[in-house]
């Protein structure tokens, strides 16, 4: 994807109205507070730049799956409130994301002043990317900036429709600028070798992911769930293991395609094996070619730990996603502990692909120490894949349309 966009510090935003999209789909506990609000924190330095310019600064976001209905428990209200706390200021809950009353709010605000809009996902037209949905949206700005790069895959009314309404300018945010800027580092001038880690448990969700890395990268490393996939297609007997039958002549496909791209391919070759999915399970460690009949695979073990450990000591470029086990139980979680541990103290530069994986590295306290972790997994894979983002390509159309 050929990406040329125009960013909110090309913009002239003083005193304008600017729409911002984020993304603060942030998890909540049993009482409504956030436990952990790094997708808020990833917005503050445009949402900062914006007011540094005197700009009226209008926020806009989802927070879970409500299906187009309005759910209390997934109010923004949580995520104003702790906004309102890191910019010292007071942002304000609107009480919908269009109509009068926001319109009143947004016509009575000040140079500086902040809104953050109510859940957008309380209308089922944002999900089907309404046209008029984004007319409406759009009415309320004089400039539209996209910052939720995590939602750029999806074709919704705060991301498409509403970039064809706006009177003024479009463009990005930083947060974009950097998910961009360092996947571009990665994937279209990299520094080699050039090393990719994917896990995770479906094959069929990454068939084009690896398909495209087998033109890119110089070594492919494929542990998780989906590796048992691969060693069933390979003829080995899994056990109990989940493995796709319905992919195994993909996943010939993706290794086949690797021996003639002289692509050196990684697969483990021990695992932590169980009698049954529960963290009680009774576990060892077995090779590949000796998993029981009624037993599973839910992690790697640590001869691949060392394996995959030695494949990416020379590595000057690491993209990662997805875990190397089920990760959540801590019987399994050993084999992506350590695999966040290497790739983090690696001299590489090492990004991240969101989801799981952001989780995992969060976890493992190493979060500090790699390069970049994106905010988006979905985006992140896609982008990976090749394929255009339709949050992307909006605002692309936006800005030639000016």
């Amino acid at each position: 994807m050929d990406i040329d966009l125009t960013y909110i510090d090309d913009i002239n935003i003083k005193n304008k109205r600017v729409f911002i999209r984020a993304d603060f789909n942030v998890p909540l506990d049993d009482k409504g507070n956030i436990t952990d609000d790094t997708r808020i924190r990833g917005v503050l330095p445009t949402i900062n730049y914006a007011l540094d310019e005197g700009a009226k600064v209008i926020l806009a976001s989802h927070l879970g799956r409500p299906k187009g209905k309005r759910a209390p428990d997934m109010s923004l209200a949580p995520v104003a409130k702790r906004l309102g706390r890191l910019l010292q200021k007071d942002v304000i809950i609107a009480p919908d994301c269009v109509g009068e009353d926001v319109e009143k709010i947004v016509n009575a605000m000040k140079p500086g002043d902040v809104i953050l809009l109510e859940n957008l996902r309380f209308h089922s037209e944002e999900e089907k990317n309404d046209d008029e949905f984004g007319k409406k949206m759009a009415s309320l700005a004089d400039v539209y900036i996209n910052d939720a790069f995590a939602t750029a895959h999806r074709a919704h009314s705060s991301n498409v429709a509403i970039t064809r309404h706006i009177n003024g300018e479009c463009g990005a945010g930083f947060l974009m600028k950097n998910e961009l800027s360092y996947f571009k580092r990665a994937m279209d001038n990299p520094s080699r070798p050039l090393i990719a880690i994917i896990g995770g448990k479906k094959v069929s969700d990454k068939i084009g992911v690896l398909l495209s890395l087998c033109e890119k990268v110089d070594k492919l490393i494929i542990g998780g769930g989906m590796s048992l996939t691969f060693l069933k297609a390979r003829g080995y007997k899994v056990g109990k293991s989940f493995a796709e039958d319905t992919v195994l002549d993909k996943a010939l496909e993706i290794i086949n395609r690797a021996r003639e791209k002289d692509i050196k391919l990684y697969m483990p070759v021990d695992f932590v094996v169980a009698d049954k999915f529960d963290p009680s399970a009774e576990t060892k460690v077995v090779t590949f070619q000796e998993i029981p009949k009624d037993w599973m695979a839910l992690d790697i073990g640590p001869a691949t730990v060392t394996y995959f450990s030695e494949a990416i000591q020379n590595a000057k470029t690491i993209i990662w996603n997805g875990p190397m086990g089920v990760f959540e139980m801590d019987a399994f979680s050993r084999g992506t502990s350590a695999m966040v541990s290497n790739v983090a103290n690696c001299y590489a530069l090492s990004i991240v692909g969101g989801g799981d994986t952001d989780v995992a590295v969060h976890r493992a306290g190493e979060f500090a120490k790699m390069s970049y972790i994106s905010t988006g997994g979905g985006a992140f894979l896609e982008l990976l894949e090749g394929k255009n983002l339709p949050g992307i390509t909006a605002l692309m159309h936006c800005r030639k349309a000016d």
